[in-house]
């Protein structure tokens, strides 16, 4: 069957070394719907971000835009602005009818952590064709914090797949009729429309922008970090908002969302057509996500913002992305927010786990 495949046979890929890594591989680590990626030892300092080309290895690459080699085992700093190449301990031999893609976590894209898989002969970032043999390598470039960063670490997650089973504009529309997908009349166009909310009730803060000097954000610290020491509080009296170029930004959907357990979604890239910003590095939506049967009742989507080349307005119930559904080729053993360490679930507006929430 033609699908997203689900934790329990994540784990058989494992038993059979079609998900090779030279340590074992936690529990935690295997999602609903996806694998967490861990980083190696070491990480590159490179020139320049790069794709390595068909017939080309990362490690010929490496040679050609190394500048210096940053040894990772007692934890070591990644600066902002910076590209980095850290190899990952796990490695990939897919089975020819199965492919690979891979995005940032949740709490990754939150730090403004620009975070992609590359692989040898990979043309496309984040993109694992079937049947790839070979290395996992982390592309890595702090956008507004430098971050501190150790060996084992998870930044990425990996998605698994067999064949195309999205689902089709008539296909969503009728799981929405069987199984709310949003909390409101849902916007169905080659996908499920996000729309940003800047009328939260009774307050006018409406999102959180990246302060642009700041201390170092050490990855393993949960709970730890002030907000405002990292963070501007957004206010908005009239539900708009202008995002400035260059600028970082949380905000939250309108729409409470949900996914049900068979399935799982993506965020789909933001269009140009919409303005000159783009909406959420951190795209992957696991079965379960706002489910009821797993404690949940619709949860928000939080919307990682960047604005590009002008001053842009923002404004409430703007459509900003959407949500691509696929189906799972059977339901996983377990769902998001149910009986395993779901950060998000239930969430509105929230920034990532490493912050303190506010007084």
């Amino acid at each position: 069957m033609n699908g997203v495949l689900p934790n329990q046979m994540i784990a058989k890929m494992i038993d059979e070394n079609q998900i090779a890594t030279s340590r074992p591989v936690t529990d935690a680590q295997i999602q609903p719907a996806s694998l967490d990626l861990r980083l190696g030892r070491t990480a590159w300092r490179v020139r320049a971000s790069f794709l390595t080309g068909a017939g080309a290895r990362v490690s010929d690459r490496l040679e050609e835009f190394e500048m210096h080699k940053v040894d990772l085992t007692e934890g070591a700093v990644l600066e902002k602005g910076c590209v980095y190449v850290v190899p990952l301990i796990e490695s990939l031999a897919l089975p020819d009818d199965i492919q690979a893609v891979a995005n940032a976590k949740s709490s990754t894209g939150r730090l403004d952590l620009l975070t992609r898989v590359i692989t040898d002969g990979g043309t496309e970032f984040d993109r694992i064709a079937p049947g790839y043999h070979g290395p996992l390598y982390a592309e890595i470039c702090p956008r507004s914090f430098s971050v501190l960063v150790r060996p084992g670490m998870r930044l990425n997650q990996i998605r698994f797949r067999r064949g195309e089973a999205v689902l089709d504009d008539t296909a969503l529309r009728a799981l929405h009729a069987q199984t709310p997908l949003v909390d409101r009349d849902p916007v169905i166009d080659a996908g499920l429309g996000f729309s940003v909310d800047l009328r939260l009730p009774d307050t006018t803060l409406v999102g959180y922008r990246a302060k642009p000097h700041t201390g170092v954000i050490d990855l393993d610290r949960i709970d730890h970090y002030r907000a405002t020491e990292y963070w501007e509080d957004v206010h908005s009296d009239d539900g708009k908002i202008i995002l400035d170029p260059g600028a970082f930004y949380i905000l939250v959907s309108r729409e409470a969302v949900t996914i049900p357990p068979g399935y799982a979604a993506e965020m789909a890239p933001y269009l140009a057509m919409v303005g000159e910003f783009r909406v959420h590095y951190a795209g992957f939506f696991d079965p379960g996500f706002g489910h009821a049967a797993s404690g949940g009742a619709g949860s928000r989507g939080v919307l990682e913002v960047r604005c590009h080349e002008a001053p842009f307005v923002l404004e409430h119930g703007q459509v900003v992305g959407r949500l691509v559904y696929e189906a799972m080729t059977e339901e996983p053993t377990q769902l998001y927010g149910a009986g395993i360490a779901s950060n998000y679930q239930g969430q509105g507006l929230k920034l990532s786990k490493h912050f303190k929430a506010p007084e």
